[in-house]
């Protein structure tokens, strides 16, 4: 029999140490006196915690305004289409989730991946010729921000990069650095409706390049790309042999004189994992129920890029079990008008508030084609006593009590972005107030050059 004998040795001032024997098979063997650890408490955040950073909560938390106690607060910053009651989701999804809930059928674990039943229903509901989709090809997620989340996780080691929009949804960039990957910016174009620089995207790509992330229809500009501009976007993963991943989570939100197209319908040789989910298109973003689809024809992700997403889906072992419950009748029972009726407040939305903003002397908005948001450009030259978008909002937000986020949020200054599901008189309401604080600020030229040489 093995025996172990461990004498601690110490004098007087000294550490004390472990002299450690081994008496194996009747053989002594000395391990040799190895310093003692005294015991101490040292807790400290993960690395991982240090390199996360959110940019729009930063930026907002930094603002430190009151709004003006004499005018209620409106706010036009915030991507969640429930926050005024004025766009409920529809009866059906909410006697769907009732259902579910009174079954008793949901209340246990399912697969980390989604039920299978869930996932054939998300696969019958996107399943087109040009992009087939089976069961297998979806995997359920806690929102469509842990499936950006997983379809980064799988595509992308530390040390290696993504092509990410700019002006783009921050949570990209949050996501990337906290997992040791680093974000190349690609420029969007106001002047063409927020299209991608192509020329510019291509220039970014390298051998460290893992994926371009494409986010259509848009945050925060509320554009939507045409046919022929995904094309060409596939025509650069193409050549440069980089798969997509597709943000398409404001998919088909887009308003009556434009068309949605899939970007994974286009192709059949670029890899693409496209993450959606319930949150916008249903009006229902705190059911946390998303997915990811995986288009795969020529087979390049092969079984590799699936296993790793069933591995990374463990970790959190799936969405709620209940909403997986009403998910099939969600998609397959929610009436068109529901749809119809969403868009044109929106489009309604959107359209009084460009016709408003652009009427302001000093601002530029960007006319949106879906989503729910506009992007507005500030012509700082007018407003010479504002340094930035930051500043130029934080004093709408104390002077006039409106709300917006500054575009910096987006790593895009001198703009700021307007959410339009808010309700029509608010809308009307907060341009209104816009248009007094901007002519109360604006400077003509001679102006502006005065109060510049005046500093």
């Amino acid at each position: 029999m093995d025996s172990y004998l461990i004498q601690v040795n110490g004098q007087g001032d000294h550490v004390p140490l472990l002299d450690i024997h081994l008496k194996t098979n009747g053989n002594s063997m000395s391990l040799g006196k190895v310093k003692g650890r005294k015991p101490r408490w040292a807790v400290r955040a993960s690395e991982m915690s240090k390199k996360t950073f959110n940019p729009v909560r930063a930026i907002v938390d930094s603002m430190k305004v009151e709004p003006n106690p004499k005018k209620a607060m409106i706010s036009l910053s915030l991507g969640d289409p429930t926050v005024f009651g004025n766009l409920p989701t529809n009866d059906e999804v909410t006697r769907a989730m009732k259902e579910a809930l009174d079954s008793g059928r949901y209340n246990g674990y399912a697969p980390s991946v989604g039920y299978q039943s869930c996932r054939e229903a998300v696969a019958a509901y996107y399943n087109c010729p040009e992009a087939p989709l089976e069961a297998q090809d979806v995997i359920l997620t806690s929102g469509c921000s842990q499936a950006i989340e997983l379809a980064l996780a799988v595509l992308a080691n530390p040390g290696q990069n993504i092509l990410v929009p700019r002006p783009g949804f921050s949570l990209y960039k949050t996501l990337a650095l906290s997992m040791g990957i680093e974000v190349k910016l690609y420029n969007l174009m106001p002047e063409k409706s927020w299209e991608i620089d192509l020329k510019h995207l291509e220039s970014l790509v390298d051998e460290k390049t893992a994926c371009i992330i494409v986010n259509n229809p848009s945050n925060p500009c509320g554009s939507v790309f045409s046919k022929s501009h995904l094309q060409k976007i596939l025509a650069v993963a193409s050549r440069q042999c980089v798969p997509i991943l597709a943000d398409e989570i404001y998919g088909d939100m887009v308003f009556a004189d434009c068309k949605y197209e899939p970007i994974a319908t286009l192709s059949t040789n670029v890899p693409i994992l496209s993450c959606g989910g319930l949150a916008k298109r249903w009006l229902v973003p705190g059911w946390r129920m998303g997915w990811i689809l995986i288009h795969d024809r020529r087979d390049i992700f092969g079984n590799e890029i699936r296993d790793g997403l069933i591995r990374l889906s463990q970790r959190i072992l799936g969405p709620c079990t209940i909403v997986q419950g009403a998910l099939e009748r969600i998609l397959h029972r929610t009436p068109p008008d529901f749809y119809h009726n969403t868009l044109s407040i929106l489009k309604s939305n959107a359209d009084l508030c460009y016709a408003a903003l652009s009427a302001i002397p000093g601002l530029q908005p960007v006319r949106p084609a879906g989503a729910m948001y506009l992007m507005v450009e500030i012509e700082m030259e007018h407003f010479p006593e504002f340094e930035n978008d930051v500043e130029f909002t934080e004093r709408l937000i104390s002077e006039q009590s409106v709300f917006c986020l500054p575009a910096t949020c987006f790593e895009y200054p001198n703009f700021f972005r307007v959410v339009i599901t808010v309700p029509e008189e608010m809308i009307l309401e907060a341009c209104s107030r816009i248009q007094e604080f901007c002519e109360m600020h604006f400077q003509g030229a001679e102006g502006a050059q005065d109060l510049e040489c005046d500093k």
